[in-house]
């Protein structure tokens, strides 16, 4: 598969990116699967998948509350509030 501008341009859309200079995004997207091309030549049937990059294992710890504020302190430094709520900007239209 070859990228051309109109694919990058699709993609950037898609993605809500503002490229710049198209022709160089085409240059490394064909890069990018040129070398991806090249992974999948590779004899992969006896490799097991790879789903951790360490053996380390998470160290849970219990929750514990360390300091508790009061409903007004948590109000206090809001940038807008009411008197129970933090205020933000409408980001869903009906």
């Amino acid at each position: 598969m070859k990228i051309d501008r109109n694919v990058v341009e699709k993609i950037a859309h898609l993605a809500r990116l503002d490229v710049e200079n198209a022709d160089e995004s085409v240059a490394d997207m064909n890069r990018i699967l040129t070398f991806m091309e090249k992974l999948n030549e590779l004899d992969t049937a006896n490799v097991e998948p790879l789903v951790y990059l360490t053996d380390e294992v998470n160290a849970f710890r219990q929750d514990e509350i360390k300091q508790e504020i009061t409903h007004e302190e948590a109000l206090k430094n809001a940038p807008d509030a009411d008197e129970n709520f933090f205020k933000v900007a409408k980001v869903i239209e009906q």
